[in-house]
C-alpha cells in the first residue's frame, strides 16, 4: 500500500526529530507551568502513543512543543485534531536543561525546526507562537516509498488518485483549524526534490500560523497575550476511509 509522506531529509545525522516522535513531560521554572514535548516524525503509531503518555494526565489547555521533520499525512492529521480537541497551545522549539541537578527544571530553547507535516501539527494549536529563532519549512507531500528519487519513479492511477484524496483531506483539515489556502499553496509548491521552503514571518502570518507574536514566559503560552486572526471558512469534502493511511518521510 502507497503511504504519503510530509517528512524532510536535510542532513545524515540521526536526529531525535528523524525518528519516531515521542512524547514527554518538561517541567520549567516558576510562573511556568510546564509544556508537553513532541520531537520526531508522525508514524502510524503515534496518535496511539499520545493517547498512552495522556492517560492520567490533565493536559486540557497543555503547551506542546514540537521540533519534527514531519511524518504520516493521515496520522498527522488525527493527532493534530486530537490537540485541538483538549484546546492544546502549540510553539517550535526544545527543552534545555539549565542545572545539572537531574531534577531540575528546563528552559525552552526556541531553535528547533517544524517541517512538513509538523507544520500542520502546528497549526492544530488553538494559540500558536513562533519564535525569531524558529524555523519551519514546507513542501509537498509525496508517495514515502519514492520521495528520495521522486522524479525517477513511476505512478499508477491508483497513486494519484491516493495523492489527490489526502490533499483534499489535508485542505479540510487546514481549514477546519483555521489556516488559509495560502498555507496550501506555499506547500503544494515545493516538489521533494527541491529544498524545502522556510517560511518567512510575513507569510507566518499570512497563513495563520501564527496568532500571537508575544509570550510572557517561556513556556507557557497560557500567558500570552492574543493577537485577533479573522475567522476561516470551512471546505468541506467527503469522509476518507481511515483503512488508507499514507506518511511523509
Amino acid at each position: 500500500m502507497a503511504v504519503l509522506t510530509g517528512s524532510a531529509h536535510a542532513g545524515v545525522a540521526l536526529e531525535a526529530r528523524k525518528l519516531p516522535m515521542k512524547f514527554s513531560w518538561v517541567s520549567c521554572q516558576p510562573n511556568c507551568g510546564g509544556w508537553v514535548s513532541a520531537v520526531g516524525v508522525v508514524t502510524t503509531n503515534t496518535p496511539g502513543d499520545f493517547d498512552e503518555f495522556a492517560r492520567g494526565r490533565q493536559l486540557r489547555g497543555t503547551t506542546i512543543v514540537l521540533d519534527s521533520s514531519g511524518g504520516s499525512v493521515n496520522d498527522a492529521i488525527a493527532l493534530g485534531r486530537r490537540w485541538r480537541n483538549l484546546g492544546a497551545l502549540t510553539t517550535v522549539g526544545t527543552g534545555v536543561q539549565t542545572n545539572t541537578a537531574q531534577e531540575a527544571p528546563a528552559d525552552m530553547a526556541p531553535v528547533a525546526y517544524c517541517e512538513s507535516m509538523c507544520v500542520f501539527l502546528l497549526l492544530s494549536g488553538t494559540t500558536r507562537y513562533v519564535s525569531e529563532t524558529a524555523h519551519v519549512r514546507v513542501h509537498q507531500i509525496w508517495m514515502g516509498d519514492r520521495a528520495n528519487d521522486a522524479r525517477a519513479a513511476t505512478y499508477s492511477a491508483d497513486d494519484l488518485m491516493i495523492v489527490e484524496r489526502d490533499i483534499g483531506r489535508l485542505a479540510k483539515y487546514t481549514f477546519d483549524m483555521g489556516g488559509t489556502g495560502d498555507l496550501l499553496s506555499l506547500s503544494l509548491n515545493v516538489p521533494p526534490w527541491q529544498d524545502l521552503h522556510e517560511l518567512s514571518r510575513e507569510e507566518l502570518r499570512l497563513t495563520n500560523l501564527v496568532t500571537t507574536d508575544m509570550v510572557a514566559q517561556p513556556g507557557d503560552l497560557a500567558l500570552v497575550e492574543l493577537t485577533a486572526k479573522p475567522a476561516q471558512d470551512r471546505f468541506v469534502s467527503s469522509s476518507v476511509s481511515q483503512t488508507q493511511r499514507r506518511r511523509i518521510d
